[in-house]
């Protein structure tokens, strides 16, 4: 088997390392992208909010330990998406719509990435975080600006990243997967 065989998926995506590679890196580097976001608007946000949702105290860089942590997991979760059959399938179908069908598949990974961003922004602090708080009952509800603009720029721009890099890590070759909107 040949190494290029080895390293290519069943639909299409290669790389030298693999899309958890470029997930990861993708994830640490937007996770950073928005962490500087947040400790220039509010630093207290990054090294006090984020270590007290899991009750720990601000001690360090704790903050941005667990900030950056969060960013791989995520970028983790958004390669393994973005590699399987029916999202890449959507991302690869050819829109009717002349502005968007001169893009290129780099390009629309780049903003799979920034709904990916959105959809975190929608689910985990709107929804999630305010419930998890709840439940451990600290008193971190009333420092973590979850619905602030903000935090929807800055996970935004988390998405964003995250797709810049994974589309310039990941080398996606001519092998088109079946694209579920196309007749």
């Amino acid at each position: 088997m040949s190494a290029e065989s080895e390293n290519t998926s069943t639909i299409g995506i290669g790389s030298r390392k693999g899309w958890p590679i470029g997930g990861a890196l993708g994830g640490a580097i937007g996770a950073a992208a928005f962490g500087v976001l947040m400790w220039a608007l509010d630093p207290e946000i990054v090294s006090v909010a984020i270590p007290a949702i899991y009750g720990l105290d601000p001690v360090g860089v704790v903050g941005w330990g667990i900030h950056i942590a969060h960013g791989i997991v995520l970028g983790l979760v958004f390669g393994f998406l973005i590699t399987r059959r029916p999202i890449l399938g959507i991302v690869q179908t050819n829109p009717e719509t002349e502005a968007l069908s001169r893009t290129g598949l780099m390009l629309r990974v780049v903003g799979a990435g920034f709904v990916f961003g959105l959809a975190i922004w929608a689910i985990l602090p709107l929804l999630v975080l305010p419930v998890w708080l709840e439940t451990i009952g600290t008193g971190a509800a009333a420092d973590f600006p979850g619905a602030a603009v903000q935090s929807l720029v800055g996970h935004v721009l988390f998405g964003t990243v995250l797709g810049i890099v994974f589309a310039a890590t990941i080398d996606f070759d001519d092998r088109a997967v079946d694209t579920p909107l196309e007749a």
